[in-house]
């Protein structure tokens, strides 16, 4: 078997709506092509069993064990590579069970597809299944060891992708209430929502954190001033740099027991608590002086009593839990090393913070906690008799947190409440340590000894006892109030021919509404007026670009079917999504061989229009009017022809459409007609004579009514877009040259020819002449097709080649163009010059007064230089 392509899907796409993560191979069987699993002998009992979790697979029969059964039935080898990418990934802690695999037109090649967490291991688990289904068909063992390997990779890469517990509890909110993130590529950074509305995190530190109130917390001594400013209980303590002045500092708090930890330390290093003695204390500084990046170390008075952690999001306590030192209890028999073992055996256990507890690890500050409680490692304990391994309670070194929101006292809330206001921050851990949470602070000498900016959420999310808190809604709550998710409104435009003029054009009048428009097309990103992007940008990388910007208050975004197809759109849902037409151009390209199945991938774009969104189609396209059946918001149909008999239909169950009555672009919301502009006075038809440009002026009007723009914004709109090189470069720009006249169009496929074929044939002052090319990529029928429709169209055709020939030999899609041409005798000249510059050239140079010279180019741009430089001959 060997994988000829690997594709990474990311969002809505030909093969799931839904599911947007997804791995397609393309994957050729080679030998094992038809040759059925009851076929291969030993093969069935040597997958299940190397994989006996296999039994939990329903696949068709939609029972459990239902795979198992297609697998003795008889199946090839391409599904059951499906079933094993899911099985490894779901070992390794990412649970998954959607897949398919589909037979291409290619004999022995099937597009195996399956779900995915994390992209490359999503990836990784294709080719190790691949890997396994070769072994075991050849009738070889696939070792354990080997399959353990598999694994192990696969949590790495689990490990690696991870988002950690605290971002990715917020992240999964976030997805609850549909508001969208992407992460972004700096510092773990993620974006909620799209454009002008989005908020940003990093775990629990967001865009309105304070940078001032995050300095202060990290300076421990700042903080606590600040706090006994406020007449807020806090340890009497002092910092010091230096060893000598330890002592002093120890009197200073009150003698002993004292604390001594980093000044700017995190995540409990470094401190030790409840020291009683001169050496241990000496121990205890340099502990702290290894973990403060300023070097200054923190001596305060030792307050005894349990060490608790308040959250405050918005000014208000949401949560807080007991932390309790990482420690063990004796049974009478087993060491504390072998206690800690043990310990270490609970399957919430784990290393670093995804987990709900962390692994206890034994390290220098272990022992010395040990000691001070006169054990060893080696010691046995007392059945019952507990013993602390820590000298913190922190989670990240293997504490637990028990809830105690519903028994803080009301006045402990109000000073925690107080302390994340004096330092300043949005969301803030509150360290307390007091004998009794349910009592106030001064009554039971209790203080606050830390305030912590980007607290974790870990203990509140899932506490080893207690009620679990949602600590991650009122955090999304102070970031999106209200109903407020996140979003702009989005435009999406698909199609085979009229995408960007499209685009640009429903772009322009939603511009008339004064807002900041980000769009996408075959030529540029754009952001308001500017240039962002240069280049082919019709995928969703450069939409992304578009909604990642924190400027843009609404998308239009050109959707090709080759983004959609290699990686699925950039967003779940949009507001209005726009079809155009399908017609037979990139047939053969992905294994999309079909008219019927290019709009099935068409087709998305209507798919994710929001419940409460407008589908536009085309009520004449026999192909998009249907995909009104998969909408689940409203549709919307425009036609040229006010009676088609879709858009009357439509119009008569109250719908929205758009057509042309009595010359003018009219709206209609059922019987009712809102004439919005006179064709005539649109510039983009060319006076009202190009069909294919009044109908792309249909499609941008219903959608850009529907996010809002009036009739009135609309009728401007319409008439100051011109289909000139400045708003639809490369688009039926007709051009004066001289005495005889030029049009560039990038039409590049027999709808294309056809479409513009309507202009040419209205021109009758003198010849026709036509500078004729196709993308290499086209198939054989298609560019013979091009040549047959050019011969019918121009007096004389000069055929070219484009410089890039998209893998044909040099001169083989002209000869095809050629063919085309010859099969009729319509065209009385015509001549083959291969270099698109030279061919340009010389039909310029041939120009006579009236003449209509028709340019299909390959560069916009090189082609609009040489037209300019015409002028001048």
């Amino acid at each position: 078997m060997k994988i000829l392509q690997v594709l990474t899907l990311r969002g809505p796409n030909y093969w799931s709506i839904r599911r947007h993560r997804l791995i397609v191979l393309r994957l050729d069987l080679e030998d094992w092509d038809e040759r059925f699993t009851d076929e291969l002998r030993g093969f069935y009992e040597a997958l299940v069993t190397l994989l006996p979790s296999l039994e939990e697979h329903f696949c068709s029969p939609g029972c459990r064990g239902g795979f198992l059964q297609r697998l003795r039935e008889g199946t090839l080898l391409g599904h059951v590579v499906e079933h094993v990418a899911l099985e490894l990934q779901t070992l390794a802690g990412m649970p998954l069970n959607f897949g398919r695999t589909r037979e291409t037109s290619t004999r022995g090649v099937y597009n195996v597809v399956y779900e995915y967490q994390h992209e490359r291991a999503g990836r990784f688990a294709g080719r190790a299944a691949v890997r396994i289904c070769e072994t075991l068909a050849r009738g070889e063992r696939y070792p354990q060891s080997e399959l353990a390997a598999d694994l192990e990779e696969l949590r790495a890469l689990k490990q690696a992708a991870s988002l950690g517990l605290t971002t990715d509890a917020l992240v999964q909110e976030a997805e609850r209430r549909g508001i969208p993130w992407v992460r972004l590529p700096v510092r773990d950074v993620i974006q909620l929502g799209y454009g002008v509305q989005q908020r940003r995190i990093q775990a629990a530190q967001t865009d309105a954190t304070s940078i001032l109130g995050v300095e202060l917390a990290g300076d421990k001594d700042s903080t606590k001033l600040l706090l006994e400013t406020a007449g807020i209980p806090v340890p009497k303590g002092d910092v010091i740099r230096r060893f000598d002045d330890l002592a002093e500092a120890i009197d200073r708090a009150g003698g002993f027991p004292v604390v001594i930890k980093p000044l700017d330390g995190n995540h409990g290093r470094g401190i030790t608590l409840n020291i009683g003695t001169y050496p241990d204390a000496e121990t205890a500084y340099d502990l702290a002086k290894q973990e403060s990046k300023s070097g200054a170390v923190i001596v305060e008075r030792y307050h005894r009593g349990g060490d608790y952690r308040v959250l405050v999001v918005g000014g208000r306590v949401v949560a807080a839990a007991q932390r309790l030192p990482a420690q063990v209890v004796g049974d009478g028999r087993s060491t504390i090393a072998e206690l800690v073992e043990r310990l270490n055996q609970d399957p919430r256990r784990g290393e670093g913070h995804d987990n709900v507890l962390t692994r206890v690890v034994v390290n220098q500050t272990t022992e010395w906690v040990l000691r001070q409680q006169g054990y060893s490692l080696d010691s046995i304990l007392r059945p019952g008799e507990v013993c602390y391994l820590k000298n913190t309670a922190n989670l990240s070194t293997g504490g637990m947190a028990i809830d105690c929101t519903d028994t803080i006292h009301p006045e402990n809330q109000w000073l925690c409440e107080r302390a994340a206001q004096w330092v300043g921050l949005d969301i803030a851990g509150i360290d307390l340590i007091t004998p009794d949470i349910t009592q106030p602070l001064r009554q039971v000498d209790g203080v606050v000894v830390e305030v912590n900016a980007a607290p974790g959420l870990r203990m509140h999310l899932q506490p080893s006892e207690g009620t679990p808190r949602n600590v991650c809604a009122p955090i999304l709550d102070q970031l999106f109030p209200g109903d407020s998710r996140g979003l702009i409104p989005i435009v999406a435009i698909t199609g085979t021919n009229g995408k960007t003029t499209t685009t640009r054009l429903t772009a322009h009048l939603c511009k008339q509404m004064g807002k900041v428009v980000g769009f996408t097309t075959t030529d540029g990103t754009y952001i308001g007026d500017y240039l962002a992007e240069p280049g082919d940008n019709t995928g969703p990388q450069s939409a992304r670009l578009i909604l990642n910007d924190p400027t843009v208050e609404l998308a239009v975004l050109e959707s090709a079917r080759g983004g959609i197809l290699r990686s699925g759109l950039a967003f779940a849902q949009c507001d209005v999504g726009v079809v155009l037409n399908v017609s037979d151009d990139h047939l053969g390209s992905y294994d999309i061989d079909t008219l019927e199945q290019m709009a099935s991938v068409k087709s998305v774009v209507a798919e994710v229009v929001a419940p409460d969104g407008l589908a536009v189609l085309n009520a004449e396209d026999g192909l998009v009017a249907p995909m009104a059946q998969r909408v689940k918001g409203a549709v919307a149909y425009f036609s040229l022809n006010p009676e088609h008999p879709v858009l009357r239909a439509h119009q008569q169950r109250g719908g929205l459409g758009a057509t042309v009555i009595q010359g003018e672009i009219t709206l209609l919301q059922g019987e009712q007609t809102m004439p919005v502009v006179p064709v005539a006075e649109v510039p983009l038809t060319l006076g009202g004579t190009v069909g294919f440009m009044t109908a792309n002026a249909l499609a941008a009007t219903l959608a850009a009514y529907r996010v809002g723009v009036t009739v009135a914004q609309l009728a401007q709109g319409l008439r100051t877009f011109a289909a000139g090189v400045a708003q639809t470069p490369g688009r039926m720009n007709l051009l004066a040259v001289r005495d005889f006249h030029v049009l560039i169009d990038y039409a590049h496929n027999p709808h294309g020819y056809r479409a513009v074929g309507e202009f040419v044939r209205r021109w009758d002052k003198g010849e026709r002449v036509g500078v004729i090319g196709a993308p290499g990529d086209r198939r054989d029928e298609d560019l013979r097709e091009m040549g047959r429709i050019a011969a019918e169209l121009f007096d004389r055709v000069i055929i070219k080649e484009d410089d890039d020939t998209r893998g044909r030999p040099r001169g083989d899609a002209a000869n095809w163009l050629q063919l085309g041409v010859s099969e009729t005798v319509a065209t009385r000249i015509f001549q083959v010059i291969l270099e698109e510059t030279t061919a340009i050239q010389t039909a310029l140079k041939q120009g006579k007064p009236g003449d209509l010279i028709v340019i299909f180019p390959e560069r916009v741009s090189r082609t609009l230089r040489l037209v300019h430089e015409a002028q001048s001959w």
